[in-house]
């Protein structure tokens, strides 16, 4: 078992005075999806192995931790999500010393291990369900009666179509989510002994970290009320804390019994919360040195590739830090959203809004595949996909989780195993083969290759992580800003070109996400770096 204490920061810009405990507080974490990461026994799924594999190309890379969404001995009903045993890992992914194996050889490389915890519900085949089914233990589940004979309320599933399932006894349990993944009742003590008891599990064994699933969902109004005339999914899913499902209260009495359990481990353990809530003010209360540490900023993956959009997020995403004196984190592409080169319409604007990121102050978490370039695939065929969303509103997040193309052919690229591997789990399209990390690994211009410089300025630059950000004069469709000291930022999202020297800046180009014709002229869709 890997015990002891996680590796040393390895920042080493001036502006940074985190001690090891506060190494999340700038970090570069990459999510690893580990069934779509790579795959070490060619069954065509991805596994532990593949990822302990690969931490190579991680290290080169240049992040400081790595978050691996779920591995957990489960049906797959929604790719891992619905959990069967939380102290294990699915024999498809590997086993507890293959995990083991993963956690020692990445501190061993000063990569930190986050792992996705998910609270709000189980897999139905969890021996606690199992046990409800047969009328054992219902109330770690919400269970209830109805008066109807329909569901006992009006709420919906996020999934699509009611949140209530009826068993043979006549009786209904509530999923916010799929069927497969029945909520649990976070009233019952039993149910919070039992997350405690998980949190220690993982972190004896060495994880540096954990991101909270649907952190803001855990806990339900009292009474559940309905919810009314809502227009439906668009006000749940943005957390509207009026919705009797989504960011009560009771959430943060929760958190106030897990972070000492995270204050007593050395080594500056932490959590990050996926919060879907109405405003900054509301995301900054999951935050503070009493409940998490961090909770993703979903306002900036959200907003569109336009100057305002970007500054008005970004003021309000720092206003709130300093309120809470915890560093913003920043994310634009994840494993339930579309990759942020679709949404943005352009390899050319994915890149660009990555510089702006990382030069953003606070921690930025990047998605497996984004370092390549890679769009959302959206011809996936019906019969292959497998989110559970899909089938009952026709939404799907299977073409964020192809599997990504380490080299050769793209029908061939997943598996570095052995002659004759299994097709991956989800067709890769032929496109993609000029996007392995084979091709670009060699390619001086490619957007692996602007990950990996952008990444290691950031860590030797002394601008960039900490410190505060400046804005400086620019045209309405251009953002400029300070780090201190010595860097400015500017990204172009209009349609002319601007001139360094129009924005009164004058100095040495560290960095661009397209090549320039002139040095002292940044293109439409274009971020540069300029040491002043």
């Amino acid at each position: 078992m890997v015990r002891g204490r996680p590796p040393q920061t390895r920042r080493t810009g001036a502006n940074v005075t985190n001690s090891d405990n506060d190494w999340w507080r700038d970090a570069v974490v990459y999510q690893v999806y580990p069934r779509s990461f790579a795959d070490a026994d060619g069954d065509g799924t991805g596994d532990l192995r593949g990822v302990r594999d690969r931490l190579g190309y991680l290290g080169r890379l240049g992040v400081d931790a790595i978050w691996l969404s779920p591995f957990y001995t489960s049906p797959l009903h929604d790719g891992g999500y619905d959990v069967a045993d939380y102290r294990d890992v699915d024999p498809r992914f590997g086993t507890l010393a293959d995990f083991d194996a993963l956690v020692a050889d990445a501190h061993a490389l000063g990569i930190r291990v986050i792992v996705d915890l998910v609270p709000n519900h189980t897999s139905c085949e969890h021996p606690w369900f199992r046990e409800a089914l047969r009328g054992i233990g219902r109330d770690r589940y919400i269970f209830r009666d109805s008066a109807t004979g329909g569901p006992p309320n009006d709420w919906e599933s996020i999934f699509g179509g009611p949140a209530w399932t009826q068993v043979e006894d006549g009786q209904w349990y509530l999923h916010l989510f799929d069927p497969t993944q029945p909520d649990l009742n976070w009233e019952h003590p039993e149910v919070r002994a039992e997350f405690r008891d998980i949190l220690r599990f993982w972190l004896d064994r060495g994880v540096d970290g954990f991101r909270v699933d649907v952190a803001h969902g855990m806990v339900k109004a009292h009474g559940l009320p309905d919810v009314g005339p809502k227009e439906g999914r668009q006000a749940e899913m943005l957390g509207d804390e009026t919705v009797p499902y989504f960011d009560q209260d009771g959430v943060h009495e929760i958190y106030r019994e897990w972070r000492p359990i995270l204050d007593s481990y050395p080594g500056g353990r932490m959590a990050v919360a996926e919060a879907w809530v109405s405003s900054p003010a509301r995301l900054a209360r999951y935050i503070g040195p009493d409940e998490l540490h961090q909770a993703f900023n979903f306002d900036f993956l959200l907003a569109g590739f336009d100057a305002k959009s970007f500054r008005e997020v970004i003021d309000k995403s720092l206003t709130e830090a300093r309120i809470v004196g915890a560093p913003t984190t920043w994310v634009l592409s994840n494993h339930d959203v579309k990759r942020h080169v679709t949404r943005y319409g352009s390899l050319a604007r994915a890149r660009a809004a990555t510089l702006l990121m990382l030069a953003l102050p606070g921690s930025a978490y990047l998605y497996q595949g984004e370092e390549l370039g890679l769009p959302e695939v959206l011809d996936l065929p019906d019969e292959l996909r497998e989110d559970p969303a899909f089938r009952r509103t026709g939404d799907s997040r299977d073409g964020c989780r192809v599997p990504l193309p380490w080299s050769g052919t793209a029908a061939g690229g997943f598996g570095f195993g052995p002659p004759g591997s299994a097709p991956p789990w989800l067709p890769q399209p032929e496109s993609w083969a000029a996007l392995t990390v084979e091709a670009q690994d060699r390619d001086p211009g490619s957007t692996l290759n602007l990950y990996r410089r952008a990444l290691r300025i950031r860590r030797e630059h002394p601008a960039l992580g900490g410190g505060t950000l400046t804005w400086l004069a620019s045209p309405e469709e251009v953002l400029a800003l300070q780090r201190d000291p010595g860097l400015a930022v500017v990204v172009n999202t209009g349609e002319q070109a601007v001139a360094l020297a129009d924005l009164g800046l004058a100095g040495r180009v560290l960095l661009a996400s397209e090549a320039l014709d002139d040095e002292g002229v940044v293109p439409p869709d274009t971020t540069v770096w300029v040491q002043l």
